[in-house]
């Protein structure tokens, strides 16, 4: 890993927080979709980030109101900014509207960081939320509020979508005495899918299109003015300017993307020797035309890869261990005989706090058509529940102040899913088998819940739409607490199954007895052969039966 890199992460940490450069984002235009929807997903990945389902309700406030803004990551206090005259229901990443945002950090030239400003990346997204009814008036809320109070945070790529259409827009601040940001937002074919990963993903800017293209008037004069970028107009490249591609941001970050990507066109293989750290080749384009449809389904599924299927999949290198667990422990980099080395950063990674993939649906009232598909802990073993966007609270299991990162809680849903992936990571092979049996029976569930559902609701909104919020949100919510209590009894049974390495026989779901009713000598699986063979490679001489 260059030096150079390893400076502008520890410059990013240290000005937005832990979870700074950690998250993956996929976007899907409507169709591109199996059934019309615009979704967009999110991994809200950090060491310091607990789990939990955030809830504003809509409000009026009176004039010469104040809004305190802190800090997303650290909680600090930046300072205040004039409230809205209205605000509306958020739950979550979605308002009532259908309005969807989440983001990557890029972090990109670190001397552009405006220390000074006002208004962080995460207040920026839940802000807007409160004050957009669409992804375009989302895009003028936040850039017109980083324009007026100074923007805080490292650069930033965003998925911001409604019920029509959806859009990446990336900013950078100007650095501190510079008010404001310079950014472009592109909008995403609707037959396309896009994807951001802590690396700035726009190229080139298509000035020219008004209806699909906006940006900052000077998001290029700025560049020139910095000596960032000497070349005519239609060279420039907003990701190659402000985030300059280097080792870590391609292999780290932009291979999530490639993962992705490559799963719906079988020729984003020629972009292999780019994101495993070449910046020379030729740079990914910002979107694809994938070669079928997606469900909310396939993009729950992509959000647990682990580059399964390619010649980076983590279960196959000596990391992985006995029971090929597709997870490294943190620190990324490391130093063997002066030599650095990387290991892989998927997707699904262990330090998530929450995921979610938002479903936008625009032939359905807003109360009904959003859904917001949340998940808490690791993407590979969460539940993604329906959390509808109309939703009146949060469910017990979600609630914001059940439990935190210092205090365990056996009702909260972030806490159960932690202690059954904990669990997991020390049997991996073994264990994720019983893990996905539960993970299928309770999504199968809501898949096949929610035509009768939703149609239950469309009856209940034609005669009166309060009611019908009422029963998505008691949908919701039990739903959450069912499933969090279905993943706890998981946790139970694989602690009996798996206790101290042995595997328990069972029989038609049962554990077995002996004829006198007690239990049977449980199976002694051991390792596999290849791991054998790393035992008698590192101690055979000590080892060996003589």
């Amino acid at each position: 890993m260059k030096r150079k890199f390893i400076a502008m992460v520890a410059i990013t940490l240290a000005m937005t927080g832990i979870g700074a450069l950690a998250c993956t984002n996929f976007l899907v235009g409507k169709k591109a979709s199996v059934d019309g929807s615009v979704m967009i997903s999110y991994s809200a990945d950090s060491h310091t980030l607990y789990g939990e389902l955030y809830r504003w309700p809509a409000a009026t406030w009176p004039k010469g109101a104040m809004l305190e803004v802190r800090e997303w990551d650290t909680g600090k206090p930046l300072g205040h900014i004039p409230q809205a005259a209205q605000t509306y229901s958020v739950v979550g990443n979605m308002n009532e509207y259908q309005v969807a945002i989440t983001e990557t950090t890029f972090g990109g030239r670190e001397e552009l960081v405006d220390s000074t400003g006002i208004i962080d990346y995460g207040s920026l997204i839940y802000i807007a939320l409160q004050r957009a009814k669409s992804a375009r008036e989302a895009i003028k809320v936040m850039t017109d509020l980083v324009a007026a109070h100074g923007y805080y945070s490292s650069g930033e790529s965003f998925s911001i979508a409604d019920k029509n259409e959806a859009w990446v827009m990336e900013m950078i601040g100007k650095g501190v005495g510079n008010k404001g940001a310079v950014w472009v937002a592109i909008r995403i074919p609707d037959d396309c899918i896009s994807g951001h990963a802590n690396q700035a993903r726009i190229q080139q800017i298509p000035f020219n299109d008004k209806e699909n293209c906006m940006y900052s008037p000077d998001v290029v004069s700025f560049a020139r003015e910095k000596g960032y970028f000497k070349g005519a107009d239609k060279d420039f490249s907003f990701a190659k300017t402000y985030c300059p591609y280097e080792f870590g941001g391609l292999r780290a970050c932009d291979a999530r993307v490639w993962s992705f990507f490559r799963k719906y066109d079988k020729s984003m293989d020629q972009y292999a020797d780019f994101i495993k750290g070449d910046p020379t080749k030729e740079p990914m384009p910002l979107y694809i035309k994938p070669d079928r449809l997606l469900s909310y389904r396939d993009v729950q599924h992509d959000m647990r890869d682990h580059y399964e299927g390619t010649d980076l999949d983590m279960t196959k290198d000596a990391g992985a261990g006995a029971y090929k667990v597709p997870y490294r422990w943190r620190p990324m980099y490391f130093t063997v005989d002066g030599e650095e080395y990387l290991n892989e950063r998927a997707i699904a990674t262990q330090q998530t706090g929450f995921v979610i993939v938002p479903q936008m649906r625009n032939w359905l009232p807003d109360a009904v058509g959003g859904i917001l598909w949340f998940g808490v802990d690791d993407a590979d073993m969460t539940v993604f529940n329906p959390i509808y966007c109309s939703t009146l609270y949060a469910p017990e299991c979600f609630r914001v102040g059940n439990g935190d990162l210092y205090h365990f809680s056996w009702t909260s849903a972030f806490w159960i899913h932690n202690w059954v992936a904990n669990m997991a990571y020390n049997k991996y092979s073994f264990m994720i088998q019983d893990i996905r049996k539960v993970q299928q029976e309770i999504e199968d569930g809501y898949q096949q819940m929610q035509t009768g559902i939703e149609k239950a609701a469309l009856d209940l909104y034609a005669q009166n739409p309060a009611e019908a919020v009422k029963f998505l949100t008691w949908y919701g919510t039990t739903n959450a607490e069912q499933a969090t209590e279905r993943w706890k009894k998981l946790g139970e049974y694989l602690m009996v199954k798996y206790m101290d390495g042995n595997l328990k026989k069972e029989a038609n779901g049962e554990f077995q007895l002996n004829p006198y009713g007690q239990p049977e000598m449980p199976d002694f699986p051991g390792y596999d052969e290849e791991y054998y063979r790393c035992i008698v490679k590192s101690a055979g001489e000590r080892l060996k039966v003589k």
